[in-house]
């Protein structure tokens, strides 16, 4: 009984694993569907070479950062109860993957394709296990201080803060750092549109990270014994909340209707596994109604040329997320308690300072030595030509 346990965990958290790499696929076809045709080859690129570099990078530092083991031992080591510690490495990198995934989002169009990968290398080896390392290990002894402070640890079930908080708030950095796009604004104070290329595949990304989502979610649990029908029906109404406040607020608009659901998903992940359902779809609605309120402010009125809105999206509902869940986790909100609002406060302002910093860091350093930015040609061709030198359509583009 003691192995078929030890299988079906492993199983468990290998599926969740698998959901959350094919969400992978999603944010690839989200940027691919809202960046211009000229850049979307630079778009799936950029996702699954990111992803490659996490994996080496997570396997040999990140995740001995996070939680103190080393796989520099041996296969029959490695593989002792089913291998569970190398599948839970798997499930945790594909979090720690979402990190440039968010981030690519942000500086799509106009950054150069090296000093990327050497972000993604510094952020999922070094900035962002470190937070996870605090969150969900107990480093430091800062979720005990947390605990003695405020009465309960902060909690973040599957990420809002660890993982979307944490993404967005490094990305502003480095979209401040790159500037907008050419022609993106102009100095009469107007600007020019730079529509999505493709509705469709926006669509299909966005399904893809709902879907994917499901595994994210409900499979935090870790173990077959803890999953929690709650978690997945919390997503489900988050989800749906998210959709509906962005599609009013957004007056229709498919991009927002899109990013909708996401924003919802986002802001639930952290109180997924004590809200009641009705209080998941609050929490979701309100995030929807941030993002497209947010992302309408800094690309109108701020001039922050965030190009799918990583910030508004993973930044500032991921921290509506880790907040909401100190309120809505409350028994007097139907939730189960054991939930602080101040230790929610506080452990999200940790995760938003030290994202801020790690951004401002890396991406500081890589501009002043690497440059971050394609040259002015480079740009006007378009990163598919200029770095991949290839477009999404060649054979559209054959002169005869």
């Amino acid at each position: 009984m003691d192995a078929l346990k030890q299988g079906a965990d492993a199983l468990f958290i290998l599926l969740g694993g698998i959901m959350v790499l094919a969400m992978h696929a999603g944010f690839a076809f989200l940027e691919l569907g809202t960046v211009r045709k000229k850049n979307q080859v630079n778009a799936l690129v950029k996702i699954l070479v990111d992803f490659s570099v996490s994996t080496i990078v997570y396997f040999v530092v990140g995740y001995g950062v996070a939680y103190g083991a080393s796989f520099f031992v041996g296969a029959e080591t490695l593989a002792q109860k089913n291998g569970y510690e190398l599948v839970k490495f798997f499930f945790l990198l594909t979090f720690a993957a979402a990190i440039p995934a968010i981030i690519s989002g942000g500086i799509a169009e106009r950054a150069k394709f090296w000093p990327q990968l050497i972000a993604t290398a510094v952020i999922v080896g070094l900035v962002y296990p470190f937070f996870e390392g605090i969150a969900w290990n107990g480093h430091f002894g800062v979720q005990a201080w947390i605990e003695a402070t405020t009465g309960a640890v902060f909690h973040d079930f599957a990420g809002s803060v660890v993982v979307h908080a944490v993404g967005g708030w490094i990305a502003l950095p480095a979209v401040i750092f790159l500037g907008a796009r050419a022609n993106r604004y102009r100095k009469d104070g107007g600007m020019s549109a730079h529509p999505p290329s493709s509705i469709p595949f926006l669509a299909l990304g966005a399904w893809i990270l709902c879907v994917g989502w499901f595994g994210f979610n409900v499979m935090s649990a870790q173990r077959l014994e803890n999953i929690s029908g709650l978690v997945a029906v919390n997503s489900l109404m988050a989800m749906v909340g998210g959709t509906l406040a962005a599609l009013l607020a957004g007056k229709n608009d498919p991009g927002f209707v899109h990013n909708g659901p996401l924003a919802g998903l986002v802001a639930v992940c952290a109180g997924s596994d004590l809200m009641h359902p009705l209080g998941a779809l609050v929490v979701g609605a309100v995030a929807g109604a941030l993002f497209v309120g947010m992302f309408t402010l800094t690309q109108n009125r701020w001039k922050i040329d965030d190009v799918l809105g990583v910030w508004p999206l993973h930044g500032l509902c991921g921290t509506w997320g880790g907040i909401a869940a100190g309120i809505f986790g409350q028994q007097a909100l139907g939730g189960l308690g054991g939930v602080s609002f101040g230790a929610q406060v506080i452990g999200t302002t940790l995760g938003v300072a030290w994202a801020l910093l790690g951004g401002a860091v890396v991406y500081g350093t890589l501009k002043a030595v690497m440059g971050l930015r394609l040259s002015q040609e480079e740009e006007y061709d378009g990163a598919d030509l200029s770095i991949h030198r290839i477009s999404a359509t060649p054979d559209r583009e054959v002169s005869w």
